[in-house]
């Protein structure tokens, strides 16, 4: 064979070189289905001398494999939300990408995932990442009684078991962080949260909990803002905690953290000399305020690499961690001075 064919040889073409038939050359590749050992070595030897690269069709029809995941984005989310998910994606692609898997994009609402059962009924895609889970979660019910393999960015509430997870400590980040600002002697912290259905906000909320628990320390229920998900919400938040002369405003995410330093520098109120204010989780757009905010910073993409290297492996059949808990970093600034 001359190097021009060996550039672009096929099934039918190492077949026909060894005098097997394509269906044992497709089983030597793929190493599924009943091929004596001798056969397949010698498949695979002549493949690698000639430089055989099976494209991804041809090779995912042999393994009997599309070569695609699906990553499902929330239909709901803040503008500023979309960096957090920008930055799980470059991680979820340089995994793919390495291993020659493509990216399918899919965005459903909570109360509609009728974007993600059509692409599993077309068998389109290997796996599944979640972006987000909820406390009552109609992607996972529907992915578990079609046995698709998926791993969810996020934890899953107790109602779901052997759900693969990928996910941030944020009850242990959001229980040191609150334990620093009580040690700082702001023992009235005024608590604004965003939406109750998000698993990431029960997390937070047991961490914030347990530091008071642990500290000895009183909760003032009345200090404490959950739900808080748009600007006139917050807004009232703010007054009513400014009011009850908080020390401290400590914010479940970014989003709600804009939200308040806009409130406040609205009403003329200094940060940190007038109120400290804190969140649960850092940003770009935190990061350009002044002054600095103190947060907890967390590494998007490694979660977005990791979920994907999980899935992979899932659907190799390999054996996965139900729950891998990645680390955090408590970063102290001028807010809480």
């Amino acid at each position: 064979m001359d190097k021009g064919l060996e550039k672009n040889i096929t099934i039918a073409d190492v077949a026909e070189a060894l005098g097997v038939s394509k269906t044992t050359v497709s089983r030597a590749i793929s190493g599924k289905g009943r091929i004596g050992r001798e056969t397949r070595e010698r498949v695979l030897a002549y493949i690698e001398e000639h430089d055989y690269k099976p494209n991804v069709i041809a090779k995912g029809l042999a393994q009997s494999k599309t070569y695609n995941i699906c990553v499902v984005m929330p239909g709901e989310y803040d503008v500023v939300d979309l960096t957090f998910f920008q930055e799980c994606l470059f991680g979820i692609q340089e995994i793919a990408g390495s291993m020659e898997y493509d990216i399918l994009l899919s965005i459903c609402r909570k109360n509609d995932i009728s974007s993600l059962e059509r692409i599993i009924a077309n068998h389109k895609v290997d796996g599944v990442i979640l972006m987000r889970t909820f406390v009552e979660d109609e992607q996972i019910d529907f992915l578990q009684t079609k046995n698709v393999p998926f791993v969810t960015i996020g934890s899953t509430s107790a109602n779901y078991k052997g759900v693969i997870q990928i996910d941030h400590n944020h009850k242990s980040a959001c229980k040191e962080l609150t334990s620093i600002i009580l040690m700082k002697q702001m023992d009235k912290i005024a608590l604004i949260g965003g939406n109750e259905e998000h698993v990431v906000t029960q997390s937070r909320l047991r961490g914030f909990r347990e530091a008071y628990a642990k500290m000895g320390k009183t909760l003032d229920e009345d200090l404490m803002f959950l739900s808080q998900d748009n600007q006139v919400l917050v807004e009232k938040a703010v007054k009513e905690a400014l009011n009850r002369q908080a020390d401290c405003i400590l914010c479940m995410d970014d989003a709600v953290c804009s939200r308040v330093l806009k409130t406040l520098r609205q009403q003329h109120v200094k940060v940190p000399e007038d109120v400290r204010v804190a969140s649960f989780y850092n940003s770009m757009v935190l990061e350009n305020n002044v002054p600095s905010i103190t947060s907890l910073s967390f590494d998007a993409k490694e979660l977005g690499m990791v979920a994907c290297r999980t899935l992979l492996d899932l659907t190799e059949g390999l054996e996965v961690k139900e729950r891998t808990l990645l680390p955090y970093e408590v970063v102290l600034k001028e807010s809480t001075k």
